[in-house]
């Protein structure tokens, strides 16, 4: 199952050469681990007191510090930074398309890593509530389009809900992306 899993996804080169909406980069790690024979996901669920993205479910990642930084670096930097994942714990094996973000005008750079299972993980406390590991096929389960008013405009977006969480908007369609590429080791 996970040899396979580097020829769905796409190069970093390839990746890179797509475009999409933003003129921020970013950059997000897509942790992908094997338990129970089942793949599975890590998610970070932001804390509800935050000013932007409160309570929101996305991958560990952020925005890049220097214009010049590797944005491979900068997703492993900050799944570090965000749920204590040591970046030599992480064997990337490929990306996804970027996806653009409507309302702050990111560009996001997904890179897929694999990791082991059982991690305990060191949360940020001032940025990340609880992290969550959703195993793939409960995410395909649970997907629905929705049609969500967000800061008064209506958008209409893949989610993902597991164990009533959701997974709505950027962080969805980058799933979406995942699913369908996986969708033959799934």
């Amino acid at each position: 199952m996970v040899d396979r899993i580097p020829e769905l996804l796409l190069t970093p080169q390839e990746a890179a050469a797509l475009d999409a909406p933003g003129t921020k980069d970013a950059a997000v790690l897509v942790p992908l681990y094997v338990a129970d024979g089942a793949l599975h996901c890590v998610f970070t669920k932001r804390r509800q007191d935050m000013k932007r993205h409160a309570g929101e479910i996305s991958f560990p990642g952020g925005r890049q510090e220097e214009p010049d930084e590797d944005l491979r670096f900068t997703a492993l930097r900050e799944a570090e930074e965000e749920i204590g994942l040591p970046t030599f714990d992480v064997e990337l094996i490929g990306a996804l398309p970027p996806v653009g973000t409507f309302v702050t005008n990111y560009k996001i750079h997904p890179f897929v890593g694999l990791i082991e299972p059982g991690k305990t993980w060191e949360l940020q406390p001032t940025e990340v509530e609880v992290v969550l590991e959703f195993a793939l096929r409960d995410l395909v389960a649970g997907h629905e389009m929705k049609r969500l008013i967000r800061r008064g405009v209506p958008i209409r977006t893949p989610t993902y809900t597991v164990d009533g969480n959701m997974i709505w908007g950027a962080t969805a369609r980058i799933v979406q992306d995942l699913l369908e590429r996986l969708a033959p080791v799934i």
